[in-house]
């Protein structure tokens, strides 16, 4: 039975003061205990974020990570770094680090393969753009980037990933793929899955992201391969965010 997995990405958002209301209000709330919950804001609150997340269900992720642990690059920060604040998760390959920041399947495996080496789960996003579906190549897209790192990856390795798929043209847009359209993408992940470990494909947890939010969760969960969500701008919103939660327990 796959736990499911409720992740906030924050993105270039929020403030201390955020930080201190979502743990004062999961604190307070009853959340669900069979979901596991994330909140991934930017680096300067993760240690704001240890602190107010103490005794809730809230986890912490991180955006990105330098896939060297320490040395001349000014500006990144370390998998090692982030452990150091209790960071679980990490995303990679998020489709703004793709499209924005250039980072190529090769960079994103090398982020993915760092995280691992400290015990950091990676959240592996992959997604393909308007063009792309409208050619009808979504499953070439995202099953080639989905391919690349994981045929790369020994069988332990590829149990510690989460996947999750973000059409972008879903992301910030508020357009969102229908349940059957982010269903049929799931399952086809998933399939190919399996043509490494049956059990494996089993236990992958898949992640929908793409404007999910409190109206649409319930319907996008219902599905059987969609494991949780990747949310965006509703995770920045207490009540819409504890919804989503609630959808998935």
């Amino acid at each position: 039975m796959r736990t499911p997995l409720i992740a906030g990405n924050w993105k270039m958002n929020g403030s201390v003061a955020l930080i201190n209301e979502f743990g004062q209000a999961f604190s307070a709330a009853v959340s669900p205990t069979n979901v596991d919950v994330v909140i991934i804001p930017p680096f300067p609150y993760l240690d704001a974020a240890r602190h107010a997340f103490e005794g809730t269900v809230l986890s912490l992720g991180a955006q990105t990570l330098n896939p060297i642990h320490s040395g001349a690059h000014t500006g990144e920060v370390s998998g090692r770094m982030l452990k150091e604040f209790a960071v679980s998760y990490v995303l990679v390959g998020h489709s703004e680090r793709r499209q924005l920041y250039k980072e190529n399947d090769e960079q994103i495996l090398a982020r993915l393969l760092a995280a691992l080496s400290v015990d950091l789960k990676p959240i592996l996003c992959v997604g393909e753009s308007l063009e792309e579906r409208d050619a009808g190549r979504t499953m070439d897209v995202v099953l080639r980037q989905v391919g690349y790192v994981m045929s790369r990856l020994e069988p332990d390795q590829r149990k510690q990933v989460v996947i999750a798929y973000e059409p972008v043209w879903a992301i910030g847009t508020g357009r969102t793929a229908s349940p059957e359209q982010a269903q049929e993408v799931m399952a086809g992940i998933r399939a190919y899955q399996a043509g490494f470990d049956k059990g494996l494909a089993e236990q992958l947890r898949l992640l929908y992201g793409g404007s999910m939010n409190a109206s649409n969760a319930a319907e996008l969960l219902a599905q059987p391969d969609i494991d949780g969500g990747l949310v965006g701008g509703a995770s920045l919103k207490i009540d819409d965010f504890y919804a989503i939660c609630q959808s998935a327990g």
